[in-house]
């Protein structure tokens, strides 16, 4: 039933639904698993603001002599289809785009770069794990032939998640042992996370459209009040973006005490990705986007929101932040 739930959610066959313990391992896997079953090509494209995932897998790859191209973003975030034009080619095995980025939320031209892969005889992949259960996706209509998720982006629990494989893509498993997965991915089913992913996602589809327009609502309420502050900037591409993400950078700001002191006036947020905290520097996305910038020069700052939020904690939010970058300025 769960992998049925799952594949209706996303376009797919039951057949082609593979569990994994979440989206870390569904991106290593595609790439792993996709040069262990070929002959021939060794070459991977993808792009300079994809996950840690994908990226530390690359860097493993090409210390084992696989050719890793990275694509850069624009100012928005996006990927240029015309330079994937031009690096996809005859040698490449895999295309890896994400389909929408977990900082910026900028949704990613997936589909028309598919067609390119395809074009080269190439293999697509995408990094679905931000975007399952907030937009609608569809693993044909993107011409991806994997796709990652990971349960707990869209209410699930923790510690699991699936590879979306194609009918006919070849694959080889990473994990060895046993006969699971249809021999592909060996260990133990933990059964009660794969029942509670099928559910989570199948209600959070069925939610989707009434719970993106409230929440973009909500987004672009903060963004409106945000956005009147001096020296604010709101980060990603403004249209084509997850519904709940809102992330802006402030000039002249210091990125850990703004972050302190937000989380003083009880306010959740964070400077890039939950894989990233902890970390001071500015995080490889924004680097790519705003390549020609100096990192000391802006705080940046991600605000996540949900169906529980409520306008009254935009505006509280606002508040504090205003209060935080007017002491800020008395302090300079």
């Amino acid at each position: 039933m769960a992998r049925q739930q799952i594949a209706e959610a996303i376009g797919a066959n039951p057949g082609e639904i593979y569990l994994t313990s979440g989206g870390s391992e569904a991106d290593n896997w595609a790439l792993v698993g996709c040069l262990r079953a070929s002959s021939g090509r060794k070459r991977i494209v993808t792009t300079k603001i994809e996950h840690h995932a994908i990226l530390s897998t690359c860097t493993m790859l090409e210390a084992q002599g696989v050719e890793v191209v990275y694509l850069n973003v624009d100012r928005q975030g996006r990927v240029d289809c015309q330079e994937a034009e031009r690096e996809i080619n005859a040698d490449t095995l895999l295309v890896s785009v994400m389909l929408a980025n977990n900082e910026v939320g900028t949704i990613e031209p997936v589909a028309e770069i598919a067609e390119i892969a395809h074009a080269n005889g190439a293999l697509m992949h995408t990094d679905a794990v931000q975007a399952v259960g907030h937009i609608p996706v569809d693993l044909h209509a993107l011409g991806a032939d994997l796709l990652s998720i990971s349960a707990h982006k869209f209410g699930g629990p923790k510690g699991i998640g699936a590879l979306a494989v194609r009918s006919g893509v070849r694959l080889q498993g990473l994990i060895l042992g046993g006969s699971q997965e249809r021999g592909l991915r060996a260990g133990t089913e933990n059964t009660p996370g794969i029942v509670g992913m099928g559910e989570a996602l199948r209600l959070a589809v069925a939610e989707m459209e009434e719970t993106a327009r409230y929440t973009r609502a909500l987004r672009d309420h903060l963004a409106e009040r945000l956005l009147s502050l001096p020296g604010v900037r709101m980060n990603g591409d403004r249209i084509n973006r997850l519904p709940g993400n809102a992330h802006f950078s402030i000039e002249n700001g210091n990125p850990s005490l703004l972050l302190a002191r937000l989380d003083m006036e009880g306010i959740a947020a964070s400077a890039g990705s939950a894989c990233t905290s902890g970390i001071t520097e500015r995080s490889h996305v924004l680097r790519a986007m705003f390549s020609d910038e100096t990192e000391s020069g802006w705080a940046d700052l991600r605000l996540t929101l949900g169906a529980d939020n409520t306008s009254e904690e935009i505006d509280s939010a606002c508040a504090a932040l205003q209060r935080i970058l007017g002491a800020s300025k008395e302090s300079t």
